[in-house]
């Protein structure tokens, strides 16, 4: 079966997050949007149809895809958007690949997925597929599903997507790191220890509460604390006397300090004391020291989060929500981050006070001023950022951004 996972006019309200990256390489738990489906609905082949603005970096972040090429034949189209789970809903899309008639699955006004036995070039031609692209294949509505939304659906139910995301992918109960000498691991039966992977003398990892999936050569750093259910990517360091709970840690990123209720795309650092609470960042993210974000009002209210279609804040139905940071982007030392605060690309925070609750893309500054951040300036720092990782801001990486500064209207310098 060929499975082509779609974008959706949905994506503009997931910036920054979605700026740079398709929809269905958002993080929302252990893994990605699109690694579930794709366990879910396994292909012969995989297309990825996106934003003409991410194709590139999507096709360099997935060279086994086939992106911006309508499939032929045969194609299971499934929305990047959702979060597939197994159940009725897919076994019931299972069900009409295997009748041979076009059917489209539909929640509210969302399309969730389509089987089209010979779909026509014209299906995803544009930037979006939707309803209007389907229109005269016969419906079937379903309800229940979870669509990611809004950027607070990135972090919603996090500690039960960890737990299903770490049984899914198996291995639990595998030791095949290092556990040191005065180390205590909690229910090892339910923490998977990668190859390479090692706990330092002195830490607690606890998977009574929920698993604990230790990527390949993770470290859980001495005295440090590990509550599952969590996530570790592979390489990803936790530091000496840190807490982590109910989190995901993507590959290569650090953690120090706090971190609850989280999710770090990848290659990020919050290295140092401070507290990180219902929060996404994204990736090359760095917190300076003692940096840290509220997640709940003083008045327990409601918090409101910037969505970039309406162009305000809105209401997010959570008492809980912290800091939504898009990709390179930085703060310094000390910050102090407000509820519900979202932070573009390729921002560079400092000075006293919190920031703005809504800082726009490539903004540089601090005390409530911000000038532009130069495009040369951001890929010089940006180069020297990633070179630490033994990597390179590659040609597709770099056009993504200058068309995002552009869009804020910053320039060159």
């Amino acid at each position: 079966m060929s499975l082509c996972v779609f974008e959706d006019d949905g994506a503009g309200r997931l910036a920054p997050l979605a700026l740079t990256r398709a929809v269905a390489d958002l993080r929302v738990g252990a893994r990605t949007l699109l690694e579930t489906a794709v366990d879910v609905f396994p292909p012969s082949r995989l297309h990825l149809h996106t934003r003409a603005a991410v194709a590139d970096v999507t096709a360099e972040e997935h060279p086994e895809a086939v992106v911006g090429q309508a499939p032929e034949g045969g194609t299971l189209f499934l929305n990047g958007r959702w979060l597939v789970r197994p159940g009725d809903v897919a076994d019931a899309i299972q069900a009409a690949g295997r009748s041979g008639e076009a059917r489209a699955f539909v929640q509210g006004e969302t399309l969730l997925a389509l089987w089209h036995p010979d779909p026509p070039a014209s299906l995803t031609a544009g930037d979006a597929v939707g309803r209007a692209q389907a229109e005269g294949v016969a419906e079937e509505r379903v309800e229940g599903e979870t669509v990611v939304t809004h950027l607070w659906d990135l972090i919603d139910d996090l500690a039960a997507r960890i737990t299903h995301d770490a049984e899914a992918m198996g291995g639990l109960g595998d030791h095949l790191g290092t556990v040191e000498d005065g180390a205590i691991v909690i229910e090892p039966g339910r923490v998977h220890l990668g190859a390479g992977a090692v706990i330092r003398a002195g830490a607690v990892v606890r998977a009574d509460a929920g698993p604990v999936w230790i990527g390949e050569g993770a470290t859980v750093g001495e005295n440090a604390v590990v509550i599952g259910p969590v996530y570790l990517g592979p390489k990803a360091t936790v530091n000496p006397t840190a807490r982590v709970d109910e989190s995901a840690i993507g590959y290569w990123s650090k953690v120090g300090g706090e971190v609850h209720g989280s999710v770090l795309h990848s290659l990020s650092s919050k290295g140092h004391d401070g507290y990180l609470g219902n929060s996404t960042l994204g990736r090359w993210c760095n917190l300076g020291a003692d940096t840290n974000t509220s997640n709940l009002k003083n008045d327990y209210g409601e918090v409101t989060v910037w969505d970039a279609e309406a162009g305000a804040f809105v209401p997010s139905g959570r008492q809980f929500a912290g800091l939504f940071m898009g990709d390179h982007s930085k703060c310094a030392i000390n910050t102090m981050f407000n509820t519900g605060t979202v932070v573009g690309v390729f921002c560079n925070l400092f000075g006293g006070g919190f920031p703005p609750r809504h800082v726009p893309s490539f903004a540089w500054g601090g005390d409530g001023t911000y000038r532009p951040y130069l495009t040369r300036k951001a890929f010089q720092v940006a180069r020297a950022v990633m070179a630490r990782r033994g990597r390179a801001l590659s040609d597709a990486e770099q056009t993504l951004l200058a068309h995002i500064a552009e869009t804020q209207g910053i320039g060159t310098g």
